[in-house]
């Protein structure tokens, strides 16, 4: 927990959450909600804010195989700045066809970068990778024993020579025998 901070006045808020989902037909949906607040008033083009009242309500569903490949790909804007915004929609489906996994972040800049897309729907399907490693790896893991974990090998505590593989996953461990 943070300490208690300095007196202050709140000024944007941003909240992001992801929900994971095994589908009945094999397939796994990740649904990805992002959603900007302001503190105080906000101004954008003719329209005024209320604090509290949304800039960005925005959705993401990928449905995915069990390689990570997209399978569908969903998207509403809800609430935006402007009305131009939700021309970018259309151009999500670009990423249908392509894997989540390593290169995600160039690919996303390759298929809906800069002017082709939107920068929160860009932030929105960077971490959604992160809620499909901790939704589906888990789970195809368990149907395969022989195959380590997605996540194993993918940040310090899952470093395949650490203590943590060699107490949670002693059979993909491959450092050194403890003495």
């Amino acid at each position: 927990m943070l300490t208690d901070p300095k007196p202050r006045n709140p000024l944007h808020k941003r909240e992001v959450t992801f929900n994971g989902y095994a589908r009945d037909d094999g397939l796994w949906d990740i649904e990805g909600h992002l959603v900007d607040t302001k503190g105080r008033p906000f101004t954008t083009g003719s329209r005024t804010l209320a604090p509290g009242e949304a800039v960005h309500d925005m959705w993401i569903r990928l449905t995915v195989d069990n390689n990570l490949v997209i399978q569908d790909l969903e998207v509403s804007i809800d609430a935006h700045p402007h009305p131009e915004c939700v021309n970018v929609i259309p151009d999500m489906d670009t990423l249908i066809g392509q894997r989540i996994g390593k290169g995600w972040r160039k690919m996303i800049d390759t298929h809906i970068g800069g002017l082709k897309g939107c920068t929160h729907l860009r932030e929105l399907l960077t971490t959604m990778a992160t809620a499909v490693y901790q939704s589906i790896p888990g789970v195809l893991h368990d149907q395969d024993e022989n195959k380590p974990p997605l996540y194993l090998g993918t940040c310090k505590t899952w470093d395949f020579d650490g203590p943590v593989v060699m107490r949670v996953y002693p059979k993909f461990y491959r450092g050194k025998a403890p003495q």
